[in-house]
């Protein structure tokens, strides 16, 4: 017996857990700007037709009052991984899929932990226990259904299919809630209508394949219930990449290399953090009108160092004939080797491969100060030398670096306000600290990029969701290098 284990608006809800004001209300977590896109939506704000990946724009429509939170993707790291060591202490055989959500085969434990239905009501009740978070658990002879079964009784929910009944759900399963079935495929299934996943029992393998290429297969088998899929708990990870909306739309080359040079070196990081290399380069280009076209390279050799993945992802946008001003950049990686897998060299190394080896060189250097001085302590020379009017880094435009002190008056102290504060400042890759003083005032210093100063030194004016801002006074200080995070003191 396969379990599929997914947590209920993940993000959201722990948002909504670390600060009970939120419990009841629409929530979503993403950017403040406009052109950011929903990551996550507490089950409130579904109500009113909001989605992940919906642009927050869309979502304010939709619900003027929507409460829009940074989030943390560092805790939620931290609570995915509590997840995954309570599901491990029932089976061996545990993958996660994501950071919120995994399956567990079960098979051969009934013994020791219970039925599946046992089995999952245990898992629902330590997690909420342990993190005040509920999930959805479905369960299934089969690794596919496990997963559908999840989703039927959402939030909260508990549906456990049995191999007597598998046929019978099988039979009677929407064609669309099978994964891997898309747009593409569903206008091939009213051709020949299929409606359920049992109809496509009724065409035999060659026309299936001839229909839906290679899915042809995985649809003929999972008709008929057999799913060889296995719970791997150690899957290789497949990919690596990095995206960005910008906060404006551009169509300057320079202005788009920019950003594909800051995702190249994020995605490089990464990448040599696991002692990986890639053979294969992708893009991915959003355009104003919201459509996107992803392009891909795969090189003769490995590689791992930013300058090299860079090259390669110009290479690409180069070969595109674009007329759209686009909105988001992102730089991917694939088809991966371990650094220390030995490879065949030639005999005589051409310039290229010894400019690549240097690059790594230098790259690695650099990934040391990084991680020891924090991630503004060195960049690329090329981010900050392009002839362009603005110049972007991600999210951030370039700019020189400074330091504010912030004295806040109002009804501003409490938990509620120094964690939005705190991830405000995160949001804006600010360094510095937020605190309450005796007075009952707050006390915050924002250190970092002087537009993204300027744009948090606003955020406060504005406050926080139930916060009542009094009087705002700033003076300008000294940086100091030693800061390099933002922290809440007490």
């Amino acid at each position: 017996m396969i379990l599929h284990v997914d947590m209920d608006a993940f993000f959201a809800s722990v948002e909504q857990r670390d600060n009970p004001d939120l419990l009841g209300k629409p929530v979503i977590v993403a950017g403040h700007s406009n052109r950011s896109v929903v990551s996550a939506a507490s089950y409130e704000a579904r109500q009113f037709g909001i989605h992940s990946a919906m642009p927050v724009f869309q979502a304010r429509q939709k619900c003027p009052h929507v409460i829009i939170q940074p989030g943390s993707r560092k805790k939620y790291a931290r609570d995915s991984r509590k997840i995954m060591a309570i599901l491990r202490k029932f089976s061996p055989l545990v993958e996660p899929v994501s950071i919120d959500e995994a399956f567990l085969d079960i098979t051969g434990c009934e013994k020791l932990i219970g039925t599946p239905e046992q089995t999952a009501r245990k898992i629902k009740t330590d997690i909420v226990n342990q993190l005040a978070l509920t999930c959805s658990v479905g369960g299934a002879p089969v690794r596919f259904l496990a997963k559908i079964a999840s989703d039927m009784n959402k939030p909260d929910g508990l549906t456990i299919i049995s191999p007597a009944a598998m046929m019978q759900v099988i039979d009677t399963l929407p064609i669309g809630k099978v994964p891997g079935v898309g747009a593409k495929a569903m206008n091939q299934m009213q051709s020949l209508h299929i409606e359920t996943l049992g109809d496509v029992k009724k065409f035999d393998l060659q026309l299936l394949n001839h229909k839906f290429g290679s899915f042809g297969q995985r649809l003929f088998q999972l008709a008929r219930g057999i799913d060889h899929t296995p719970i791997a708990p150690e899957r290789p990870r497949k990919s690596i990449s990095g995206e960005v909306t910008l906060s404006r739309d551009i169509s300057n080359p320079g202005e788009v290399k920019s950003v594909l040079l800051a995702q190249a070196h994020r995605v490089g990081n990464e990448l040599r953090a696991a002692n990986l290399r890639c053979r294969k380069v992708t893009i991915k280009l959003k355009f104003s009108d919201f459509s996107q076209i992803t392009r891909s390279k795969t090189l003769g050799t490995c590689i791992c160092s930013s300058n090299a993945i860079f090259d390669q992802a110009v290479s690409l946008y180069h070969c595109l004939k674009i007329t759209k001003k686009i909105r988001l950049v992102g730089v991917g990686v694939s088809e991966f080797q371990e650094t220390e897998t030995p490879i065949q060299r030639s005999l005589f190394d051409d310039e290229p491969q010894i400019q690549n080896r240097q690059w790594e060189a230098v790259d690695r250097a650099m990934d040391s100060v990084l991680a020891k001085f924090g991630p503004n302590a060195l960049n690329k020379a090329n981010l900050k030398n392009q002839k362009i009017s603005k110049k972007y880094i991600g999210d951030q435009k370039v700019n020189s670096l400074c330091a504010v002190e912030v004295i806040i008056t109002g009804r501003v102290q409490g938990v509620c306000f120094r964690h939005e504060t705190h991830l405000a400042a995160q949001e804006r890759q600010l360094a510095g600290y937020v605190k309450n003083m005796p007075d009952r005032s707050v006390r915050a210093l924002f250190q970092g990029n002087q537009e993204n100063v300027q744009d948090m030194l606003a955020w406060c004016q504005k406050g926080s969701t139930f916060s009542e801002i009094k009087e705002v006074n700033t003076r300008t200080v000294q940086v100091d290098p030693a800061l390099t995070h933002f922290e809440i003191r007490y």
